[in-house]
């Protein structure tokens, strides 16, 4: 059973999350409050596995400290005026807009509570690229490279990509290797994710 504590300084929001939220037999209201001031003590006194806060307008009024093991999920009227990779490292652990639909928003609850991270497309799009995926990075990958990286944002695997170039297997997980290492990515997928944000791969 994973235990929710649900804020919301709107009676009515407060009241429709605290229902949503008990219509899953897996998840558990535990408390319902109005406001985040004494947060720490409420979440040391009834220990829930994630808390979920309406923000809407007052995000800049909210203060997380991380030191506490619950799970933070808030729901925002808008991306634009947060600091989504601050609220990252404040521990909160889910950002979804006011329009994400009820089956989003228990899929979410679930998800941070087995720690997840859970954002909406649009704060993903707002995220900037590591520091070390810049023009630089472009830059420093070779024109082969960037052929297999594109071949990649195909769905080839080595062998396809192999007999495409004319070039050997070994050769081409050399060249795999070296565009992980340049773009500071650990899996296909988020190569080809970089290379797409860098314009180097058109979808």
């Amino acid at each position: 059973m994973i235990r929710v504590l649900v804020i919301a300084s709107n009676p009515l929001v407060r009241a429709g999350l605290s229902a949503l939220v008990s219509t899953n037999p897996n998840l558990m209201v535990i408390a319902s409050v109005s406001n985040w001031d004494g947060l720490t003590k409420e979440v040391e006194q009834l220990q829930p596995d994630v808390v979920l806060v309406d923000l809407g307008n007052n995000v800049q009024e909210f203060v997380w400290e991380q030191q506490y093991p619950a799970a933070i999920l808030v729901i925002v009227d808008e991306l634009d005026s947060i600091n989504i990779q601050g609220m990252l490292r404040g521990g909160v652990r889910g950002i979804l807009l006011q329009s994400t639909t009820e089956s989003e928003i228990i899929a979410a609850v679930e998800a941070v509570a087995l720690g997840l991270v859970v954002l909406h497309p649009d704060a993903i799009e707002n995220l900037p690229l590591k520091a070390s995926i810049s023009e630089t990075a472009v830059q420093a990958l070779t024109p082969r490279e960037i052929e297999v990286l594109k071949m990649l944002g195909s769905g080839l695997g080595n062998k396809a990509i192999a007999k495409s170039l004319q070039i050997s297997e070994h050769t081409v997980k050399f060249h795999v290797s070296s565009i992980f290492q340049k773009l500071s990515v650990s899996t296909r997928t988020e190569a080809v994710t970089v290379g797409v944000r860098l314009g180097l791969i058109l979808l």
